[in-house]
């Protein structure tokens, strides 16, 4: 069934690969801050709560993608403050605007594995509690934004999406390219990845699926950082045997992006899409890795 879907945070590493995914299948309107460009996007205000032209009448999904980058600089207070209200403020917008109209029947909004705090050391699925730390506490709040749509809501509570275009593995792979990669810390922490291939199909799946509540975003099966710098190191034809110091990290980052992100440790498994019918097409880290590396 073809559908018209409203995205916000279109331009970033995820909306456009969803928008690239969506728009052979799907009339997607991208939600942008800007005049709109083409009849393909419209104006949107998060502050003062309005959409341009027609609004969301028309539309038959919103999808969420709204946020700052949470590893694009230091976490300075004022930068943490427009971290928590660069999601929540756009969220609780789109959960207003849908609820007042008659049109859209599902509100797939982001959120992120952050949700189960630092050292999530037994394996998490959606009923695992939340942690307690900056992250957790931000997806909580980004989470509980999209209540009142009025419609099946789905919270997207991503992993590492891996393409070599950008996320978590652009970031690594000038680094590993040139034999300076390692694992992070002593390596013992989870990396909750998912092929961006995944991402952007479970997205798509969700659309559709008898679901709502949490969705983990993550393959089934997370490796350790060292398991990842390991895979990725052999694939890459490059050493990574050298430990990344952790002094430098600091430096560069900041203690608190260092130890609740960069070194935090996420078992996270998908149950609800699993349960939901999805299959993904890369179950294993190897063949993610492949796939992402060969992406022109």
């Amino acid at each position: 069934m073809t559908m018209r879907i409203a995205i916000s945070g279109s331009s970033g590493f995820l909306g456009n690969a969803l928008v690239a995914r969506l728009e052979g299948e799907h009339e997607v309107i991208r939600l942008v801050r800007r005049p709109a460009a083409s009849p393909l996007e419209r104006r949107w205000d998060p502050v003062a709560g309005f959409v341009e032209s027609l609004g969301l009448t028309d539309i038959d999904a919103v999808i969420n993608l709204s946020g700052a980058g949470i590893a694009d600089r230091r976490w300075s207070a004022a930068r943490r403050r427009e971290l928590l209200m660069s999601r929540v403020q756009a969220t609780r917008s789109l959960a207003t605007l849908i609820a007042a109209e008659d049109r859209p029947s599902v509100f797939l909004s982001g959120s992120a594995v952050g949700f189960y705090g630092v050292h999530a050391e037994a394996v998490s699925d959606e009923t695992a509690p939340a942690g307690s730390d900056f992250l957790a506490d931000l997806c909580r709040q980004w989470e509980s934004a999209a209540a009142g749509a009025g419609v099946r809501t789905v919270h997207l509570r991503t992993g590492l999406p891996l393409d070599r275009s950008g996320g978590f593995l652009g970031k690594l792979l000038p680094l590993f390219s040139l034999g300076l990669g390692g694992p992070m810390g002593d390596g013992s922490q989870w990396v909750p990845w998912i092929a961006l291939e995944d991402w952007v199909n479970a997205v798509a799946h969700l659309l559709t699926a008898d679901v709502q509540g949490p969705v983990n975003l993550t393959a089934p099966s997370p490796v350790t950082n060292a398991e990842f710098t390991t895979e990725l190191a052999e694939q890459l034809g490059r050493p990574a045997n050298v430990p990344v110091p952790l002094p430098l990290l600091r430096v560069m980052f900041g203690n608190q992006l260092v130890d609740e992100a960069l070194l935090a440790s996420q078992q996270v498994v998908p149950a609800a899409l699993l349960e939901s019918g999805y299959e993904f097409s890369h179950w294993l880290l190897p063949s993610a890795l492949s796939a992402a590396l060969s992406r022109s």
